[in-house]
């Protein structure tokens, strides 16, 4: 495998600070490249408080904090962003004009073997990478916040070489990632993907006044989700017998709503209002009483809580 000493992260948005810290886990130095200046001020103040969370849910000591923190270095210069760099993980904006002028400067930057990988959320990247970077591209899509959520799916295309693969899935455990290697691309991986289908039956229940949306967020942490963190979704059929879900298909006791793929009245109905959630201080729920800085504090704590059982709980499975 590839050593990867220098790692450089383009963009300093929502996932660039979280990635710029879990890779000076690994013993990375990082470089956090964005061409506006405040995004960088913003990110350098978000990437400290990370390491303080981390420090609170004691996953780092304080005296760790200062060191892994000196590691990362800003800049708006992304000739020195990529110097002596051995992987860049690109986190620009999700448009194809952007993705492909930033591929064309790397590909101009760069030594051949430095490894790309995109955290594209929906984009085909290797349809618009150079031709001669794809052996050395991969896809690492990460969740938000990057340094809480373990997940990240690597995508490889035909011409990835194994080697840059087994470099990067390496890289990510090494920063207490857990990354997951789909064989080729489709749109939405493997999480979006299932979590779209969820939403179009979510929608179809509150459209259709079958319940609300605090009856369905009881049920489910009431019943599948927490079993997934034990059985998964492909070993629960097993238990369950194999029969049994062929038998779903044969009776059709399941129908896909209708008009799914359509703008759901309930969701076009909070656009409208401007209730976007959290953000704007009310959606499903209310926030407008709550302090949302606590409130995201507060959701990162019980999110390390139960990621912290679930890793217990895969280091011994069923």
């Amino acid at each position: 495998m590839k050593e990867i000493r220098k790692v450089t992260v383009m963009g300093a948005g929502v996932m660039g600070p979280g990635i710029a810290q879990i890779m000076t886990l690994t013993g990375a130095d990082v470089a956090l490249y964005d061409i506006v200046p405040e995004a960088l001020e913003k990110a350098k103040t978000a990437l400290h408080d990370n390491y303080l969370t981390f420090v609170k849910e004691g996953l780092l000591k304080q005296d760790q904090v200062e060191p892994l923190f000196a590691k990362v270095s800003y800049t708006t210069d992304l000739a020195q962003a990529v110097q002596d760099t051995d992987l860049v993980f690109e986190v620009v904006a999700e448009r194809e004009n952007i993705k492909r002028s930033v591929y064309q400067q790397l590909d101009e930057l760069l030594p051949q073997g430095v490894i790309i990988a995109s955290n594209t959320s929906a984009m085909n990247i290797f349809e618009i990478m150079p031709e001669r970077r794809l052996a050395d591209t991969v896809i690492a899509h990460w969740y938000a916040p990057a340094n809480v959520i373990p997940l990240v799916e690597v995508v490889g295309n035909s011409q990835t070489e194994p080697e840059v693969v087994e470099t990067i899935m390496d890289l990510l455990r090494r920063g207490g990632k857990t990354p997951v290697f789909m064989k080729k691309f489709i749109q939405g991986y493997i999480v979006n993907r299932l979590q779209q289908c969820l939403n179009r039956e979510v929608f179809y229940l509150l459209d259709n006044d079958y319940c609300t949306p605090q009856d369905i967020d009881l049920a489910v942490k009431n019943s599948f989700i927490p079993r997934a963190c034990v059985l998964g979704l492909c070993k629960r059929m097993d238990f369950g017998g194999l029969d049994m879900t062929a038998n779903n298909y044969r009776n059709h006791s399941y129908h896909m709503p209708e008009h799914g793929d359509e703008m759901p009245r309930v969701l076009a109905e909070h656009i409208a209002r401007g209730e976007l959630g959290v953000k704007t201080g009310k959606g499903f729920y209310d926030y407008t009483q709550e302090d949302i800085e606590a409130l995201r504090a507060k959701r990162d704590h019980q999110l390390f809580e139960i990621f912290r059982e679930e890793r217990a709980l895969m280091e011994d499975p069923v």
